[in-house]
């Protein structure tokens, strides 16, 4: 039985243009997948695909329209302690020192102060911040930041992490050492991973399995089994083995197909945009809906 199955998941958005008419947009056009217990899984796709927006559905944000999300066999239908999200942003408290923010999650949960303190420090520990834990978000680099988002949502326990971009505005060296220990934890806690990254490289370093979405409306074009294990993934010459270079190489091939789509049904959009009724200015219509999708 898989931890995480989608069956023909579809969702479709609905943006106001200036006529205050509505215009469709499908953002998934019917995903099906599979994640079993304990696995990395990573989603590449070009943007505006609806990776973003499937890991919504999982983490039971928001609802599909068609097809079912189910986590150990049972529907999602809004979010659970089984499942903590790990956003771009840090999305730390400025008014929380690190400690507290790591506590944050457990206050509605674990009534005892000192035993969330000591699961809070447990987990600043793991992410290597031992002896911050009275620094302040702005005290905190960017990558310390994200260490501390990940302890947060981390000392909640939950069976399933889901991670939306999480090192994308991090410096290259920043974001190497962080997918390090991103990988380390996600074997030591044995927690099921649900990975988002436009990053092939990214992907192949982290992913036990990766998940080529198409351009929108999102399907699963196909998933690529990683021949690496973890251990061989932390190797400082990982990237020249031939493994890696084939997985990239593989995945390079399948996103470039997708990724010429999304740039050519936008020159289609500009080039109609005279003519075509639904589109009368920058902020209506299909243009407003390709600028929104491109952040889906």
């Amino acid at each position: 039985m898989a931890k995480i199955e989608s069956v023909n998941v579809k969702k479709t958005f609905k943006i106001k243009n200036k006529g205050n008419q509505y215009d469709e947009l499908p953002a998934l056009g019917g995903v099906d997948l599979k994640i079993d217990q304990g696995e990395f899984m990573v989603i590449v796709g070009p943007s505006g695909c609806g990776k973003s927006t499937f890991l919504d559905l999982v983490s039971g944000l928001t609802l599909p329209d068609e097809g079912t999300i189910s986590i150990d066999d049972k529907p999602v239908t809004g979010p659970g302690l089984d499942r903590a999200i790990v956003f771009q942003q840090n999305a730390l408290f400025p008014w929380r020192n690190t400690l507290e923010n790591v506590e944050f999650g457990l206050e509605s949960i674990n009534p005892d102060k000192d035993n969330r303190r000591e699961i809070a420090l447990d987990y600043l520990s793991l992410v290597g911040l031992s002896g911050y834990h009275n620094h302040y978000p702005h005290q905190l680099s960017g990558g310390m930041k994200q260490r501390v988002s990940i302890a947060r949502a981390l000392a909640l326990n939950p069976d399933i992490l889901l991670m939306d971009e999480p090192l994308a505005a991090l410096d290259a060296q920043t974001r190497e050492f962080l997918q390090r220990d991103i990988l380390r934890i996600s074997k030591e806690s044995h927690k099921t991973v649900l990975f988002i990254t436009h990053s092939i490289d990214e992907a192949v370093f982290l992913g036990d399995k990766v998940a080529v979405m198409s351009a929108r409306p999102g399907i699963i074009k196909q998933v690529l089994d990683i021949p690496l294990t973890a251990e061989q993934r932390t190797r400082d010459d990982v990237a020249a083995t031939q493994e890696f270079v084939q997985s990239r190489l593989t995945l390079w091939k399948l996103l470039k197909e997708e990724v010429l789509k999304v740039q050519d049904a936008q020159t289609r959009i500009q080039n109609q945009a005279p003519s075509n009724s639904l589109i009368r200015g920058s902020g209506s219509g299909l243009i407003n809906a390709v600028r929104v999708l491109t952040k889906i």
